[in-house]
């Protein structure tokens, strides 16, 4: 059996203590692809050391993160198609809209969220997109750009059976992570309604750790709760759901 995290960044500050250990912990727990999305340049080398020192394991991303769209957002976009330019990757990501912090940026968020579709078309690469508080404004985007050329993942997948459906409407996944363990959490509800091809699974690491490890750190190796939580879902055995949500990412991601 094997799992692929299709979301976790840990090349974090978080694992600076025990990243091998929470990475052999992974392996053990049948998690053997790791896929790593970026922030912004300043974690640039120290996802760039993740893969030399585990090349069969992790895929890296690029990408700018809608959080940390601010006043250099365009240096960090050359940053972007820089890399994009010399380094292998495997997605555009995370990119989107955050509306949950702070609005100030809104205007750049979107311009930068666009540009970053773009390159991806460019480079025939898929994206993983990151919205909070932001359906409305990152499906607009979705609209103008989508196409046969547009493919991804919707991260972290918190939104309602409607706005499932028009996220898979322009080819995008849905990253199914720990929320779907969580009481109040409210994808549980209806993601027996979307067809298990629709889906992958993912961490988010460090973040958004699954019941029974909710408020602690996140990491590759409780990824199984969240298998677990939709073979439940599903009906299904968790090989079956191992088996099919890693193909999901192979469609996704080309490997």
């Amino acid at each position: 059996m094997m799992l692929t995290d299709t979301h976790t960044h840990l090349y974090s500050e978080a694992f600076n203590e025990d990243r091998d250990l929470a990475i052999a912990r992974a392996l053990a727990s049948g998690v053997k692809r790791f896929f790593i999305p970026a922030i912004d340049s300043s974690y640039t080398e120290a996802m760039l050391a993740l893969k030399k020192k585990y090349p069969e394991l992790m895929f890296l991303m690029m990408g700018l993160h809608p959080t940390h769209v601010k006043e250099d957002y365009m240096s960090e976009l050359k940053h972007v198609e820089e890399m994009l330019a010399k380094e292998t990757f495997f997605a555009v990501g995370e990119i989107g809209i955050d509306l949950f912090w702070d609005k100030t940026f809104l205007k750049q968020q979107q311009e930068a969220f666009r540009y970053q579709i773009q390159l991806a078309k460019k480079y025939q690469l898929p994206i993983v997109i990151h919205c909070r508080d932001a359906f409305d404004e990152v499906f607009e985007i979705l609209e103008l750009e989508k196409g046969d050329n547009l493919r991804g993942i919707f991260h972290c997948f918190t939104g309602t059976l409607a706005q499932a459906q028009k996220a898979i409407s322009y080819n995008m996944k849905l990253g199914i992570g720990g929320v779907v363990t969580f009481k109040n959490g409210k994808i549980d509800q209806f993601l027996n309604e979307i067809e298990l091809e629709h889906i992958v699974l993912e961490t988010d690491s460090p973040y958004l750790a699954p019941v029974p490890f909710r408020g602690k750190r996140n990491e590759s190796a409780h990824l199984v709760k969240v298998q677990e939580k939709l073979a439940l879902i599903y009906n299904q055995t968790a090989a079956e759901i191992a088996e099919v949500t890693t193909e999901n990412s192979k469609q996704v991601f080309g490997i």
